[in-house]
């Protein structure tokens, strides 16, 4: 195994330490938070179509006020709605009617000690749901067309749904280009919406000048290219956001909180927003009454790769140097944003760098983190695998979810609680489905005993640790979290239903099945599974075909190029439809980069001399290669299931043994069977 897949599979364990900084007291204006942790806002496609927030976004953000957050953010609330919304399920604070959900929701935020802001938003070029409804958008100047890259790596099923608004009866995609008087109205419907917000009970409101939303299209001179008091030099493109500021600050008083959100840098828009307008931006916004700046950042909003730069930035506290920059400027406190760790945004507090952190995808993936901070206890939060499956369902149009907690948009489905009777549970298998089965069963009361025939924990994902840190470190919580629960587990120990006879019901986790794969002679036909050792190797420069386009086939891929191989992809199928889209648009981008060919629409391949024939619908491709890596040949394996039934016992099958299903859809699976058990 990899250095570094096996640092990923380490980390954390053993680990205790102490976050003095972001687990102080702090202070937002006069708001008085727990610590210094907040949920950072996003779009869940979870609320209701009318407007309303509904439970099961009501129960999504209890679950982190519970986990101990100082702060929920709660995201993207329309001020027109259903003007300007973005997502067909999208929280309002545009009508009074909509008060007693907001009120529900300080309610809960509140019983457990978060405080609870929401943030205001007008979508303006993104507003979806105008463009659904014919609408015209609101913009500062019509934008100019650009073609993206956004649909080259969907399915078609995907690309329905992605594009399913612009294909509605009467949809129209159509701009209103604001005048000083539709500026004025919408200053006072972001003033009506906070208002609102503070009448429900809420602590303060973050206004959204950032992610090319309609504040922030007049802040870049991008997409403002007007020439009245509205455009031009940054003090005139910041008036809107001024004299918003100003208004709510005007309607709300000094004992709410208000700040804004803004963007440091547009990447890939050439003349867009840079960190010198931005920290202009925020010393404006200090003068017009903001108690905090919120630091993000946007980017060319029809490339794939671009979204994973920003809003949703990849890199490891990528945005930390502007949240810096800010703060050296500005005499209110700066909140950070962008895959921070932990022990990253302690220091950062610690050093002056930021005031407060927020935190997005590492609180989906574990709502309890802030606690298992303060309960010295790390190691115990379940880790984001930066799949992206929360954001690229949104994108979608559809709920988010996350791969690697199938409790998020299900609080209520899969809440934890305990069995009415305990009973002797075997699980067989120690991959992912069934150590998720094994620990939530034991959680529950159950008396649980796992069987796993190789000499380690983890199943085909120890292949997926191997080539990717992240899923190493998943891998690894999973075995950690399995034996604090109390899972009795064998390793090197065989399954069968002899063995089991004695259990009063017996899960079968034991992975798919994969055909061998086929033994050439002048071609070397290695399975994926045994991939490690073509890794290890010290040579780079080999040709390698790797046959499969699933998610493994192409992180195999991914991990043969970057070693320096010459790599050529076989894609039998669609590419990685099990990714989520960013993480996807990642793959791709970083095939291209590393020249990597890729071969579509192909059902399968021969040996040829000096390499293989590719069978194709549009014809035979020879591709040179001394070896082949086989990710194909998955199938449904469950005739223990089968074996136990006819012995009498109750058996349930999870996971791959139903056929290839990954990550995602065996931890439901587990969660989902661990309720009914």
């Amino acid at each position: 195994m990899r250095a570094s897949a096996a640092a990923g599979l380490r980390s954390g364990v053993g680990e205790r330490a102490s976050f003095p900084h972001l687990l102080a007291p702090g202070r937002i204006g006069a708001v008085e938070l727990r610590n210094r942790l907040l949920m950072t806002p996003m779009g869940t496609n979870q609320e209701r179509s009318d407007g309303h927030l509904g439970e099961g976004i009501l129960d999504y953000y209890e679950a982190r006020a519970r986990g101990g957050v100082g702060l929920v953010v709660a995201g993207v609330a329309a001020i027109t709605w259903p003007e300007g919304a973005c997502n067909p399920n999208q929280a309002a604070l545009s009508d009074d009617r909509f008060l007693p959900d907001w009120q529900e929701l300080v309610r809960r935020c509140h019983r457990h000690g978060a405080k609870l802001a929401a943030q205001l938003q007008h979508a303006s070029k993104v507003a979806q749901e105008d463009v659904k409804a014919g609408r015209p958008m609101w913009v500062p100047s019509e934008p100019e067309p650009k073609l993206g890259d956004l649909f080259a790596e969907l399915t078609p099923a995907e690309a329905a749904k992605a594009s399913s608004a612009y294909r509605a009866p009467g949809a129209k995609v159509a701009y209103h280009v604001m005048d000083a008087a539709d500026v004025a109205q919408m200053v006072e419907r972001f003033a009506d919406a906070a208002a609102r917000a503070q009448a429900a009970g809420l602590d303060a409101v973050e206004i959204h000048a950032g992610h090319g939303y309609l504040l922030a299209a007049f802040l870049s001179p991008a997409s403002n290219r007007r020439d009245d008091a509205y455009g031009g030099p940054l003090e005139n493109r910041a008036r809107f956001l001024v004299e918003t500021l100003r208004a709510v600050r005007a309607r709300v008083g000094p004992e709410f909180g208000v700040w804004c959100r803004i963007d440091a840098r547009e990447f890939r828009i050439p003349g867009g927003i840079d960190l010198a307008d931005a920290v202009e931006t925020a010393a404006l916004a200090e003068r017009a009454g903001a108690d905090a700046v919120h630091v993000s950042a946007y980017a060319d909003p029809t490339s794939g790769i671009a979204f994973t730069e920003a809003p949703l930035v990849h890199a490891p506290a990528g945005y930390l140097p502007f949240a810096a920059a800010v703060r050296r400027r500005v005499g209110i406190p700066v909140i950070a944003v962008g895959r921070l760790e932990p022990a990253v945004a302690e220091a950062a507090i610690r050093d002056g760098s930021c005031d407060f952190v927020a935190m997005g995808r590492k609180l989906l993936a574990d709502p309890a983190l802030p606690r298992r901070l303060a309960e010295g206890r790390p190691q115990a939060a379940r880790p984001c695998v930066y799949a992206y499956r929360c954001v690229g369902n949104v994108f979608l149009r559809e709920a988010s979810r996350c791969v690697v907690n199938p409790e998020l948009g299900r609080e209520r489905e899969l809440a934890p609680g305990s069995a009415g009777r305990a009973r002797q549970i075997a699980v067989v298998g120690g991959g992912p489905a069934g150590l998720e089965l094994a620990r939530r069963a034991a959680e529950r009361g159950h008396r649980v005993v796992l069987y796993e025939r190789e000499a380690a924990l983890g199943g085909r994902a120890r292949l997926a640790a191997a080539l990717d840190a992240e899923t190493g470190r998943f891998v690894a919580w999973l075995e950690r979290a399995a034996r604090a629960a109390g899972v009795e587990i064998h390793l090197g120990a065989e399954g069968d239903a002899a063995r089991l006879a004695d259990s009063q019901a017996v899960v079968v986790a034991t992975g798919a099945r994969r055909d061998a794969p086929r033994v050439g002679g002048s071609v070397q036909v290695v399975s994926v599974d045994r991939l490690d050792a073509l890794l290890d190797e010290p040579a780079a420069g080999r040709a390698v075909a790797v046959s499969g386009s699933d998610v493994i086939g192409v992180k195999a891929a991914e991990a043969l190029a970057e070693r320096g191989h010459v790599v050529t992809l076989l894609e039998s199928g669609s590419f990685a439809p099990e990714m989520g889209l960013p993480r996807r648009w990642r793959a791709a981008d970083l095939l291209a980069r590393h020249g990597v060919v890729r071969l579509r629409g192909v059902e399968g391949w021969v040996e040829a001399p000096g390499g293989v024939v590719a069978r194709a619908a549009d014809g035979a491709h020879e591709v040179a290669c001394g070896v082949l890596v086989e990710a194909r040949g998955l199938g449904a394996d469950v005739a223990l299931v089968g074996a136990l039934e006819a012995r009498g016992i109750e058996a349930h099958a999870i996971g791959d043994c139903l056929g290839p299903r990954y990550l995602e859809a065996a931890l439901l699976d587990a969660a989902r069977l661990a309720v009914r058990l």
